[in-house]
């Protein structure tokens, strides 16, 4: 999983190999409560890492840009974790540090969003739209649904992005997001509408039903 454990806190600033012990002089196993920080940081960060990277992918437009953001988010969390784990909610926060990841890279490059430079996005208007004509036709409306997607409030953008964009069923999107599947799917039904009205399209039949 990375280096991140070396950053937990507890650990006396050694890092910690994957039999719990510290790689530095001492030999002894670090204190019981470093250990279940440690396991608890390391399935939290198995479990959504590949997540938050197809999103950061998907924001920079740059693979090794994807990395350095979500590789920034994971050390900060692991630095962090037991003030992560006293936020009630973990997963809603670190989605919010990986949104400021994100943002802080874009700013830094002077770059925009790269969704739609992105072959995921592609798929995406296929799916939203249901276009089956040309590719140009494809691309004609890709352009159209990207500026609809990039005018939505924050929260509906990070939902139909992981709904349909990078094709994450309702759970799985709720559980990077923090929130519940229902909530997802009211957001996402929200800006589905949204979308619709902006593209002056009759979202029913146009925008995914």
């Amino acid at each position: 999983m990375g280096p991140y454990r070396a950053a937990l806190p507890g650990d006396g600033g050694r890092a910690v190999n994957e039999e719990g012990h510290g790689s530095g002089s001492r030999t002894s196993p670090p204190p019981l409560r470093s250990r279940r920080l440690a396991l608890t940081f390391e399935a939290f960060h198995d479990t959504y890492h590949r997540g938050w990277l197809r999103f950061a992918h998907l924001q920079v437009g740059d693979a090794d840009a994807a990395r350095t953001v979500v590789d920034l988010l994971c050390a900060q969390l692991a630095g962090g974790w037991s003030h992560a784990l006293k936020q009630g909610n973990v997963q809603f926060y670190a989605w919010a540090l990986l949104k400021e990841h994100i943002a802080a890279r874009l700013e830094e490059r002077n770059h925009r969003v790269a969704l739609v430079e992105t072959a995921a996005f592609a798929s995406a208007v296929t799916r939203m739209l249901d276009v089956t004509e040309d590719r140009f036709a494809v691309l004609e409306c890709g352009i159209c649904l990207y500026g609809a997607i990039a005018r939505l409030p924050e929260r509906q953008y990070d939902a139909v992005v992981l709904r349909f964009v990078l094709g994450y069923p309702e759970a799985e999107a709720a559980a990077l997001l923090g929130v519940k599947a229902s909530t997802v799917r009211s957001t996402v039904s929200f800006a589905k509408r949204r979308m619709a009205k902006d593209l002056d399209i009759a979202w029913e039949t146009q925008i995914g039903g």
